[in-house]
């Protein structure tokens, strides 16, 4: 149900991104302009994780999953009357970020339900949910080739049936947690974590890169490759579809090496063929070889930056550390389509763009392999004592050795 609801609102935050080129066309937009468009649902959905993520440490999943998702329908059925003005775009655009407040409300409740050595691929699967954007991609150009406002009103009716389930079905582990301080005491003590900024870095790069890919790839490939909107939707999603299959797979490796060498080799392979993109292949074989292994590597990445937070994360606090790293990847994504479309707009050329996601993805190799192999694991909560130890698994021995 968590990757459910993750899909669909995901679905919503990324509906403008697919419409751009029209949008640009309709509204006789810059690329900057186009840019910020696209950019501002992911500013707002990255900072807006982190008082969500917060929340859902104190009243549960069982009411945010179904309460985000019920308040993202506003902003999406408010996208059909706005298209005509660029300035209420913005505006509506702003409240579209609700959407991508989501995974800040997963997290703690898939984590919560997992013991630690089945975290990473639990959490990754999760993660998966980021296929929202690869749906939206490939399906929101299509279904609006049979009427504009009807992407809108299929995305509308699916966050609200799912709104209904998640009522239903989504239950909070009894036994969680919940925290009595402030929501600023425990936004506070998060933030004082030094292990909180170091994967927010981390999670900024590899989830960044996909959020800045997702919302900007179409641009890129109809500004430069002169694909159709529709064919650069397509290639797109086939991008997302990447990052989705190879987030799971970054967790279970997490789940049997440190998560910081999956993060470490994962950064490295997008380093190199982000300079190999810099050079500007033909989009057949080479560009789209080094696009889709840039995404399965992005993909892995932040599948085991999250192995690690489950590892080094007080589970009371899981939800506000993971609204500030989910905060930071999120806002590493509105940079980069904001810094692509001036580029491009001042040199005619996306080739520093690419070189800039280089040396991002190198630092952030050497940090992980150097410093974050020695972070040390907390102890995990104790689980109450009417849980069975069929139940328990192997959580009440708590997190196993770093290795």
């Amino acid at each position: 149900m968590a990757t459910v609801g993750f899909t669909l609102t995901f679905w919503a935050w990324d509906l403008i991104a697919p419409l751009a080129g029209d949008y640009k066309d309709r509204l006789h937009l810059s690329s900057f302009q186009q840019s910020l468009l696209v950019a501002v649902p992911v500013l707002v959905g990255s900072v807006g994780r982190i008082p969500v993520g917060a929340l859902t440490d104190r009243y549960g999943a069982k009411l945010m999953f179904p309460l985000m998702s019920a308040l993202t329908i506003v902003p999406v059925l408010l996208l059909i009357p706005a298209r005509d003005s660029y300035g209420l775009m913005l505006v509506v655009g702003f409240f579209l970020g609700l959407g991508g407040t989501t995974f800040a409300i997963g997290i703690p409740l898939v984590n919560s339900w997992f013991p630690p050595s089945k975290r990473g691929f639990a959490l990754g699967v999760f993660g998966m949910g980021m296929g929202g954007v690869a749906l939206s991609g490939y399906l929101t150009p299509r279904i609006a080739k049979h009427g504009y406002h009807l992407p809108f009103l299929v995305v509308a009716v699916a966050l609200a049936g799912y709104a209904v389930l998640a009522v239903l079905l989504i239950t909070d582990r009894p036994d969680r947690p919940v925290p009595t301080a402030s929501l600023g005491s425990r936004l506070g003590q998060a933030g004082r974590l030094r292990v909180t900024w170091e994967l927010s870095a981390l999670y900024a790069i590899g989830f960044g890169g996909i959020v800045a890919f997702g919302v900007y790839l179409p641009t890129y490939l109809k500004t430069w490759y002169q694909l159709s909107p529709t064919d650069a939707g397509s290639k797109a999603a086939g991008f997302a579809l990447a990052t989705v299959v190879f987030r799971p797979i970054g967790g279970w490796l997490s789940d049997r090496v440190h998560p910081a060498l999956v993060t470490a080799g994962a950064l490295g392979l997008v380093a190199l063929l982000a300079i190999v993109q810099a050079f500007d292949p033909t989009l057949y074989p080479g560009g789209t070889i080094a696009l889709l292994c840039m995404g399965a590597g992005l993909g892995t990445a932040s599948g085991s930056v999250f192995a690690l937070v489950s590892q080094v994360t007080p589970q009371p606090q899981v939800g506000s550390v993971t609204g500030i790293v989910g905060a930071m990847g999120g806002l590493g994504g509105f940079v980069p389509p904001l810094v692509m479309g001036a580029i491009y707009s001042a040199k005619d050329s996306y080739s520093i763009g690419f070189m800039l996601l280089s040396d991002l993805a190198l630092a952030g190799c050497v940090y992980a392999y150097t410093r974050m192999r020695t972070s040390r694991p907390v102890a995990e909560e104790p689980l109450s004592a009417g849980t069975s130890p069929a139940a328990r698994g192997d959580a009440a021995t708590g997190p196993r050795p770093l290795r």
